[in-house]
Order: C-alpha cells, then structure tokens, then sequence
C-alpha cells in the first residue's frame, strides 16, 4: 500500500492527537478509552472531512475543475469542510442542502454551519425537500453549469467515495504508528458511522496493513444491513483501488444501528448525555448529529459489558462541533 503514488493537497493538521479520556474510563468504569482528535484536523473548525478532502480536492485539481459542487443536511459539516477547503485552494463551491430534519428553530436554519458557509464564501444553490435523489440533484446542477462553460466537480455527500475513503485509509496508518509510539494496544475502534467514507477507509487501511484491529460504526441514520452492506461495497472498491487482491470478508464490517433513535439529525438522550459527560468531564464538545451519538452508542455498550476491563477503545471524534450552536432550542436545556 503506496498512498503517496495518489493525488493529495494540504489542508489540515496531522497527526491529529490521540489522548486517553481518564475521566470518563473511570466514570464508566469499563476499557480504557482513547479518543482520536479528528475534530482538531484545523480546517474551518476541523472535522473528518478533511482527511477525505485532501485527496478528494487533489483530484479536482488534476481534472482542471474550477467549481467544486458538493451537498449534505442543512447543518453539514461535510459542506461546510469542502467550502473551506476550495476557497484554500482557489475554487467556487456550490451546495445542495437537503431539509433533512424537523425544523428546530432559526437557529438551525441560519446558524451554526449555515453561517459558516456563507462566510467561508460558499453559494448555497438549493434547499432540497428531505427524500430528494441529491446526487442526481448534484449531477443535473453539474450539467447546467458545464452548458455555461464551467468545469464542475462533484464531491458525494460526505466525501464518501474510494477516493474520499483514502483519507481514512491514511488515517488507520496514522493511528497504528501513534499506538506503537504509545505502545498501547487498541482493541477496537470506535465512531459514528453515516455516508461511510469514514469506516470503509478505516476497514481498508487496517485490512491493506494486516493489522486486524476491529473497527464498530455506530449508525446514525440506516438499519444495520443496510449500513453493513453499503460500508462493505465502499471498502471493497477503496482496497482495488489501492490494489490489495482479495476479497474483503463480510466480518470485517460491523455497524450497530441501536442509537439511530427517531432518525439523522435527532439527537436521543443517550445523545444529550454523552454531549454532556463529554463536556464536563473531559472539556471535549461532540456534535448532536455524529460524534455525540456514536459517543452515546460506546458509553451504553461499555455499561453493557460489551467491552473487557483490560481493553483498550479508541473512539474517532469526526468533529462537527460547529453544529451545536444550530442545535440551541434543543441544548439549551440540557
């Protein structure tokens, strides 16, 4: 595995940090738990995306694009990174967003991400109804600026792509020489699991480097086969397209959609406590979308016994702590 030999630019700060969360292993009472700092990656207020970005953008960049399109929920953290990232890198970004979730207010409406685009010097073309073929939404939108002589590029919701997925490819390399560094022996990883790129790079870089650490998304949004499935086909194309021979066995791939709740966007009280155990405890802000519910997932299934007192849990922070201030009618009573 060569990832140097693909296209990839500089947006973020790597390694991110990799810390051991003392006060809420002993709060639990479970592993130890670690938390990969992948809300520190520095780009417009950091995020996972990043990762994904730096090759996604790279890509655009070796095919002459001059505007990037890109969509995601009306909070997006995804949109708001791949705004940040073109305006780094000279380009226009445009953005589809799609209705998504029950209307919390104007808050959720103009704050938070939604600011944050516009700021960053984004164009938010659409405000699609919840249901809408986004991709094909995007490709349409593509077609009609090709017609006024542009050449777009367009990026999957959430970077989630074999290309996109080789930031997380990059990142499991990343995580296994800061664990020799440490010499700590991870178990198992942990994070929120949603458009897959994520996950799918993970399980391609652990299985390209034989390294066998598990890896559990926690979904939140699809059913758990559904999940499986669309995180499996993912890996699968990311390991050809790194050129490991083989087939990705169907094991390697585990998502828990027990923490989905009332659906993407809503956040459960599992959700609100671990936002909060997190914030009080560790002086860490998840995001009520992503990282608070994979966060709620890991901390009920710690108090399950699903994981050995001896274990050690590493838990991915994708970042998205920006969405918080779209949450407020919701947070403010927590």
């Amino acid at each position: 595995m060569h990832l140097a030999r693909f296209p990839r630019v500089s947006l973020g700060h790597f390694p991110t940090p990799l810390e051991p969360l003392n006060n809420l292993s002993k709060l639990l009472g479970g592993p130890q738990i670690w938390i990969k700092r992948d809300d520190a990656t520095g780009l417009a207020s950091g995020g996972n995306k990043t990762r994904k970005l730096e090759f996604l953008l790279a890509d655009a960049l070796e095919k002459n694009a001059d505007v990037i399109i890109t969509q995601g929920a009306t909070q997006s953290n995804h949109v708001r990174q791949t705004i940040a990232g073109a305006a780094r890198l000279g380009l226009k970004a445009k953005a589809l967003l799609e209705k998504r979730v029950s209307d919390f207010g104007d808050d959720y409406q103009h704050n938070g991400n939604v600011l944050l685009d516009t700021l960053l010097g984004g164009e938010i073309v659409a405000h699609l109804p919840g249901g809408t073929d986004m991709q094909q939404a995007m490709e349409t939108y593509a077609d009609t600026l090709r017609e006024q002589g542009h050449r777009p590029y367009v990026i999957p919701g959430g970077g989630s792509n074999p290309i996109g997925a080789l930031g997380y490819v990059a990142c499991a390399e990343e995580l296994l020489y800061q664990s020799s560094q440490h010499r700590l022996r991870i178990d198992h990883v942990v994070h929120a699991t949603g458009s897959t790129g994520t996950q799918a790079g993970l399980v391609a870089g652990f299985t390209a480097t034989n390294s066998r650490v598990p890896v559990l998304g926690i979904s939140v949004r699809a059913p758990k086969v559904k999940q499986e499935d669309n995180v499996w086909n993912l890996a699968s194309k990311t390991l050809a397209l790194l050129g490991v021979s083989g087939e990705l066995p169907r094991d390697a791939v585990v998502a828990n959609s027990d923490y989905v709740g009332d659906g993407y966007g809503l956040p459960t009280a599992g959700t609100l406590e671990a936002l909060t155990l997190l914030a009080r405890h560790e002086g860490i802000l998840l995001d009520p979308v992503y990282s608070a519910k994979g966060m709620a997932g890991l901390i009920d299934l710690i108090r399950q016994g699903h994981f050995r007192k001896d274990e050690n849990v590493v838990f991915i922070h994708t970042g998205g702590s920006a969405g918080l201030f779209g949450y407020r009618q919701v947070l403010e009573h927590v």
